[in-house]
């Protein structure tokens, strides 16, 4: 799940009709060929870009990125699978319209700074095509909302790449509490804890580490991530973890976010980690960050469940999405990788080792294609979220992580700033499906096909 793992493999319908359950391939004529189109070929979309050349079902027919270099390695990847070279676009900030605008794309990977994400997946879905974008796929919450009106007025359908999402274990627990293993559930738990510190800063020569730089003298996310920390102060990145449990809790599908409460700790730790590498007279020990080291943020459900979210990313830290799913019937936490069921487990009050319950309810979706997922970013996960695209292009259907979900997961980060704003004062979180969630039936992982 470590940046440092995919980096070095990488160098890499009308507007009803995505509000119900996918419908049957057969139903479709499928295309066997997808052309996709790459807006943003850095490090994570070189990651996706090398997924997409291993499938001989994929055409990659033109990149974007206005960083010559980044369009270099994409090319010289293409050229090393033996496919003839994609058609770059790299005249400035807007040049992608312009591939967005190709007759001959059916979908487009978007893997660029956040606040470019909604702007870029707004005129790839102008433009009659599928658009997948990378988390989170919006920053403010007018942008969410521009993302929904956006696809119900064209139809066009908007995928989130939450890869998260096909992670084998949490798909093995997801498959447990659709058969009831877990009971009832009531409350939830998840996040995104991450020691980001030599991701924010670098030499400027190198994406991780090295220094202290960021911004106009920042390479890589260090460029454009940082300066979020400094400006806001929420749950910067809550998909990661949200998604996974959203799903189990079947959110826009049934039930539904109803308001949240956000609380942050000081912010401290990036201030403290300037000051340790370079001194007190570095200028960048003087900029004042915002974003408080630790945010927390409840999320009450309308069928009556909790969901509590951590952003942990600028103190030192293992890594973890801190998954805990608990019900009337027991509990599985991700950080001791361990499991108790009543009534099953053999002692009372012990916990067991989750290993043999991961094997024995493994996905459908992992069962088939874990061969193929092999070599994939993130320990797999990365070839699953790109193929879900990839087949929902093909079959001419909704994404399974759709343009609602997209827009309720990723709306969580401005809500929790203006709850931490108002004294962690309680947010009440739209309803991005206008009531449509009472009726839709889940479409995530239903089968081995998505």
């Amino acid at each position: 799940m470590k940046r440092r793992n995919f980096i070095t493999k990488s160098l890499v319908y009308t507007s009803g009709a995505a509000l119900l359950p996918h419908l049957s391939k057969a139903q479709y004529t499928e295309q066997t060929k997808v052309r996709l189109g790459f807006i943003g070929v850095g490090l994570r979309g070189q990651n996706h870009l090398e997924m997409a050349l291993y499938r001989e079902d994929v055409e990659v027919v033109a990149i974007c990125d206005i960083d010559p270099h980044a369009i270099q390695i994409a090319q010289k990847m293409i050229a090393d699978k033996g496919r003839k070279p994609a058609v770059a676009y790299q005249n400035g900030e807007h040049d992608f319209e312009n591939l967005a605008k190709r007759a001959d794309i059916d979908g487009v990977v978007i893997a660029t700074p956040w606040e470019w994400h909604v702007p870029m997946a707004l005129e790839v879905m102008k433009q009659g095509k599928y658009a997948g974008v990378e988390v989170s796929a919006t920053v403010t919450l007018k942008e969410s909302w521009d993302l929904v009106n956006t696809y119900e007025k064209t139809g066009s359908h908007c995928m989130i790449l939450e890869n998260v999402c096909f992670r084998r274990d949490v798909m093995a627990t997801l498959n447990m509490v659709r058969q009831g293993m877990f009971g009832t559930l009531s409350h939830v738990q998840c996040g995104y804890q991450h020691d980001l510190r030599e991701v924010k800063f670098n030499d400027g020569k190198q994406a991780y580490g090295g220094g202290v730089e960021f911004g106009a003298k920042g390479f890589s996310e260090a460029k454009w991530r940082t300066q979020h920390s400094i400006d806001r102060n929420g749950d910067l990145y809550p998909t990661h973890g949200l998604g996974p449990v959203a799903e189990m809790l079947n959110i826009n599908r049934g039930n539904q976010f109803a308001y949240l409460t956000s609380m942050a700790s000081p912010a401290m730790g990036l201030h403290q980690y300037i000051e340790e590498k370079v001194g007190k007279d570095h200028p960048n020990a003087k900029v004042n960050f915002k974003c408080g080291d630790v945010v927390q943020t409840m999320i009450k459900c309308h069928n009556g469940e909790t969901i509590l979210i951590t952003h942990d990313t600028n103190l030192p830290r293992p890594y973890s999405l801190g998954f805990r799913v608990q019900g009337t019937k027991g509990i599985w936490m991700e950080d001791n990788k361990s499991i108790y069921l009543e009534g099953v487990s053999p002692k009372a009050h012990r916990w067991e080792d989750y290993k043999p319950y991961q094997e024995k309810y493994d996905h459908p979706l992992w069962k088939a294609h874990a061969a193929d997922a092999e070599n994939a970013g993130h320990g797999g996960i990365d070839y699953f979220v790109l193929r879900a695209f990839i087949e929902s292009i093909k079959a001419k259907v909704a994404p399974p992580i759709d343009v609602y979900d997209a827009a309720a997961w990723s709306a969580i980060s401005p809500l929790s700033e203006e709850s931490i704003a108002k004294g962690s004062a309680p947010i009440q979180i739209p309803d991005f499906t206008r009531g449509k969630w009472k009726t839709n039936k889940p479409i995530f992982a239903l089968n081995d096909q998505y």
